[in-house]
């Protein structure tokens, strides 16, 4: 995989400059029309969407159509990254994550922080900006993040994993969650790892204040946070000892619930002083109704972009189940339960 495989369905001048500046030390092959993208298997791939004013882009939407109806294996062994360019300050993120949870879904694996965007005024990049030393425009910024996501996927080497360390992370009651019970029929699949269980009990981790950058950073330097507690003294140091984490995310209002959305937020800290790449990220997700893809890419979003842990591929297990013990009466649970755990124990 020394070439790179660039999709792109519409055009800005602002996207092609970032496709000039992270392309130029690269060989590729660009994709313009839907109907040729026939062979995607083992590639190295850099989708490139231009969402202009509205947000909506036709001819990408019927590239994720056809990712969706070419089956699960349609990317089976690639590795993917976005560039992305919005003319306001909407739409960008929310079409970034969905086409990374499509790309997953059909075998894409996506390394941590696999998306520049580009929103309208650029405003995004401000923090960065920052805290870089010497006068950089917001439009070198961005072209810079470009080079930096394209470059991340071209290095990237997968790596084998001798006995991982496995942290499950949950909320709710282990005796009625059927999140909790499709996630003990995954765990008695999976051999020859060492599994971390941290329960995110009610009260027990108070949300991030929000503290200024440089606050943060200096209490990151001791891998500590505003604060402390259970996430000081438990999921930090669990955090940074694990190969996986496992996400065990109940369908609250089609959201994660608060208090793993609390674990979430709180990392910023740690994530200040280490980042999360050689990190993978799992979940499970059960929702009562429905809506179990709105909770994956929201873990996509903050996990995967913003906290850099790596994304492999078919990362979510997602079902339907309303009552204590209904996700056991689903149709075939056992086998994809267990076909879940062969997929984590590709690692090894």
């Amino acid at each position: 995989m020394n070439r790179l495989t660039v999709l792109k369905f519409g055009t800005s001048e602002r996207l092609e400059k970032m496709l000039a500046s992270s392309l130029n030390k690269y060989e590729y092959d660009l994709i313009t029309n839907v109907d040729d993208m026939n062979d995607l298997q083992n590639k190295k791939i850099l989708f490139a969407i231009e969402l202009g004013d509205t947000g909506i882009n036709i001819e990408h939407m019927k590239m994720l159509n056809k990712i969706r109806l070419s089956g699960p294996d349609f990317m089976k062994d690639s590795i993917g990254c976005i560039l992305i360019n919005s003319l306001s300050e909407l739409f960008s993120r929310a079409e970034a994550r969905r086409t990374i949870f499509y790309a997953n879904m059909a075998g894409c694996l996506f390394p941590g922080k696999p998306l520049s965007e580009a929103t309208g005024s650029l405003r995004n990049f401000n923090t960065r900006q920052t805290i870089t030393e010497g006068d950089v425009s917001l439009e070198d910024m961005l072209l810079l993040d470009s080079r930096e996501v394209v470059e991340r996927v071209m290095n990237y080497t997968a790596k084998k994993i001798t006995a991982p360390n496995i942290l499950t992370l949950y909320s709710g009651n282990p005796k009625t969650s059927n999140t909790y019970a499709l996630w003990s029929m995954v765990k008695e699949n999976l051999e020859n790892y060492h599994i971390t269980e941290i329960h995110v009990e009610n009260g027990s981790i108070a949300d991030c204040r929000g503290c200024p950058y440089k606050t943060c950073k200096h209490y990151s330097q001791s891998t500590n946070c505003f604060y402390g507690g259970i996430m000081v003294e438990e999921v930090y140091p669990a955090i940074l000892d694990c190969d996986v984490l496992m996400m065990l995310c109940p369908n609250y209002n089609d959201s994660i619930s608060a208090n793993m959305s609390a674990v979430i937020n709180r990392l910023t800290a740690l994530y200040r002083k280490t980042k999360f790449y050689d990190k993978h990220f799992y979940s499970i997700i059960v929702s009562g109704f429905s809506g179990s893809d709105l909770l994956a890419q929201q873990l996509i979003s903050a996990l995967n972009i913003n906290k850099t842990f790596m994304l492999p591929p078919k990362f979510a297990l997602m079902e339907t189940a309303n009552n204590p013990g209904d996700v056991k009466k689903i149709e075939n649970i056992e086998k994809k339960a267990a076909e879940f755990a062969k997929n984590i124990m590709s690692l090894l």
